[in-house]
């Protein structure tokens, strides 16, 4: 079904992640309905020219995704969305906030994220259900509001979805571009591009070989340590090191994870194979930020990516020496 330009989807059929959510943070699921009709599109000041709203990229999103993939099953948006942005009608000034009614009250989000479940396009790694999914991210923090209105910035990513744990598998090599475009048909035209050129083969072959090498419990420990330094290294010894954008936290919940974690946890010999790792730390990332989460869940990506070739090589990483 093709959508029209006021975006009307049901109510009821909005897909359901609450209980499971793909990014977690302080981010809460919402449906278009309330996006449509309960928010203010915020402006640029200077022209008063509107923003692409969170609604209009989302739904142009899933246009192209249905273009792209058509005759497969494509499930409607999961969206989440962080710090609200708080304003109140003009008839309302002056009024106290214990007295603010609802219609009083204006709201948008600074902050969304949303991702596009494609199920008929799916494979196993390890024993794990995977499919493919498309999603954006749109933060208007990262967006001069007080000027005219310019290019606007949007990231665009595909990947896939780990069924077990709805962790996102996403990798760079274009699967995560960010955008710059001043109107919606623009948009559509960027987003084409990024799904058309996804190498998907390229993507699950760099999944499906992690399962088959492994750290010891010595090993993981180091990566551990080595990780809980790297913030603190001097600029000059980072240059030659992969990057690592994960903060302590998050390499804390691997840490616990190792140990714990009813999926990914080590065998018993304290082994651990780097498809574990890797959703260890694509797990963690759940608790990162909209505006910081695909640079992460690549991250993570590239760090196991990096440990694979040094195990396979016979080369040095860093992360284990």
């Amino acid at each position: 079904m093709q959508l029209q330009n006021d975006f009307i989807i049901p109510e009821e059929r909005i897909i359901d992640g609450e209980n499971n959510p793909f990014i977690e943070a302080n981010t809460k699921k919402v449906s278009m309905i309330h996006l449509k009709n309960d928010c203010t599109i915020p402006v640029f000041s200077k022209d008063n020219e509107c923003t692409v709203s969170h609604q209009e990229f989302i739904n142009a999103s899933l246009e192209c995704t249905r273009s792209v993939f058509e005759g497969h099953i494509i499930n409607l948006p999961e969206v989440r969305v962080s710090h609200v942005v708080k304003g109140r009608i003009p008839s309302a000034i002056g009024k106290p906030v214990k007295e603010l009614l609802e219609q009083d009250k204006t709201i948008y989000y600074e902050r969304m994220m949303f991702k596009i479940e494609v199920p008929s396009i799916s494979e196993d790694v390890n024993g794990n259900q995977l499919s493919l999914v498309v999603g954006g991210v749109r933060a208007y923090n990262q967006e001069n509001l007080y000027s005219k209105k310019n290019f606007e910035k949007f990231k665009i990513f595909i990947g896939f979805k780990n069924l077990v744990c709805t962790n996102l598998c996403i990798s760079s090599d274009g699967s995560v571009v960010e955008l710059r475009v001043s109107n919606v048909d623009e948009l559509k035209n960027q987003i084409i591009n990024v799904i058309g050129n996804y190498e998907m083969q390229e993507h699950l072959k760099s999944l499906r070989v992690l399962p088959n090498y492994h750290l010891t419990e010595k090993q993981f420990a180091q990566l551990i340590g080595r990780c809980r330094l790297y913030s603190y290294l001097p600029k000059n010894e980072k240059q030659d090191i992969p990057e690592l954008l994960l903060n302590d936290g998050q390499i804390s919940t691997v840490a616990k994870g190792y140990y714990e974690d009813k999926n990914f946890c080590r065998d018993e010999n304290g082994d651990i194979s780097l498809w574990q790792v890797y959703n260890l730390l694509t797990g963690s990332v759940k608790s990162a930020y909209i505006d910081t989460f695909l640079n992460r869940s690549v991250n993570a990506h590239e760090i196991v990516y990096n440990i694979k070739q040094a195990i396979q090589t016979k080369t040095p990483s860093w992360y284990l020496s």
